[in-house]
């Protein structure tokens, strides 16, 4: 079996105002040496530069971008910014981007293209609402997302990617999959890349777990064989959680 990368990333939303940033990514960043695993950090973009001059091991990435290399989109980063900001990630398709600023499956393939055609590696993220949950259908809700917006990349460009499920239902509400249900979705995902890409890539592919991710429930989650880490959004806020989460392997 190939020793997949194990990975927790961190997501800090619109959170932290300067001083707190910049005390909180130190912190991670001292830490880092340490560690088992790679860590990855998206702060707001206006601390992304001042993070980017700091000596450490910790991945960099941004939370959104426009796909354009320049244009009149008002508010907007573009692709061939965050190229020029030297990072290590960006991240595609959370499903607060999906609802709140109602971006498509088209859209979202946009942006891994233009991630991908400039070198960048991302993090694409995945995941139903509560009813699909429900219906029984999430594997096939998840499917059709992944088909729409990655599977048409070649098999050298899906190794730049890691995928994180995150149930949208277990997001910022407390409620957190389950390790079984979890695993399922993971070992669904990593089938149907297998399905499209072969095994060995499928083997190869770092699948993350995103909802309510915390320090009560890491180890267990990350016990899971198909479950390669966490993309963690309010535990990522305190140095303490979120290096414990880091620990949980």
């Amino acid at each position: 079996m190939i020793a997949r990368r194990k990975i927790v990333a961190g997501n800090w939303k619109m959170n932290l105002l300067p001083a707190e940033a910049d005390v909180l990514f130190k912190e991670i960043n001292a830490a880092n040496r340490a560690l088992s695993c790679d860590l990855v950090v998206f702060p707001p973009a206006i601390y992304l530069q001042q993070f980017g001059g700091e000596k450490g091991t910790t991945f960099l990435g941004i939370q959104n971008f426009h796909p354009a290399k320049k244009g009149a989109f008002t508010g907007e980063i573009s692709i061939a910014q965050v190229v020029g900001l030297k990072l290590n990630y960006v991240l595609i398709g959370h499903s607060e981007r999906r609802i709140d600023f109602s971006e498509s499956n088209s859209f979202i393939k946009e942006k891994v293209d233009a991630a991908l055609q400039n070198d960048v590696k991302l993090i694409f993220c995945c995941g139903e609402p509560l009813e699909i949950r429900e219906s029984g259908k999430h594997l096939d809700f998840v499917k059709e997302q992944l088909e729409a917006s990655l599977f048409h990349i070649s098999e050298s460009e899906i190794r730049k990617v890691i995928i994180a499920y995150e149930p949208i239902w277990a997001i910022g509400t407390g409620r957190t999959a389950s390790a079984a249900q979890a695993e399922e979705m993971h070992k669904g995902i990593r089938t149907l890349v297998e399905k499209k890409y072969g095994a060995k890539i499928a083997e190869e592919i770092s699948i993350l777990y995103g909802g309510s991710c915390n320090t009560s429930n890491a180890k267990e989650l990350f016990s899971c064989p198909n479950v390669d880490g966490g993309l963690i959004g309010g535990a990522a806020l305190e140095a303490s959680s979120f290096l414990a989460i880091a620990n949980s392997f």
